[in-house]
């Protein structure tokens, strides 16, 4: 893998003064991930739907990062050299034969 930037990740709850627990994403805390190396890449494919022919332009983003690496599916990433803020949908770790293959994050843009 060859790194084209770094990333944080972001992560937590806090409760509402009505004992609820929302999302306080934030890179605070003992297990803060911070400046991680990793290969964040945007692919575009262009789809119609059946019923209508519309064209649309369908973007996918996938980080690599290292294996071993402490993310969760429900974390958020902050690209830091953009600042783009990403939500991690899925986490694969392919096969490989020998090694430890890198992990492969799917992620949907935020902002």
């Amino acid at each position: 893998m060859i790194a084209t930037t770094w990333i944080t990740v972001l992560r937590g709850t806090q409760e509402t003064t009505f004992t609820d627990e929302i999302d306080t994403f934030t890179e605070t805390g003992i297990d803060a991930l911070t400046r991680i190396p990793a290969s964040l890449i945007e692919t575009t494919r262009t789809s119609q739907t059946p019923v209508s022919g519309t064209p649309r332009v369908v973007r996918a983003t996938t980080a690599r990062i290292r294996a071993g690496t402490a993310v969760q599916a429900d974390d958020q990433i902050r690209d830091e050299r953009t600042g783009r803020i990403y939500s991690i949908d899925q986490i694969n770790q392919p096969a490989a034969i020998g090694i430890t293959a890198e992990l492969r994050l799917d992620l949907t843009l935020i902002n």
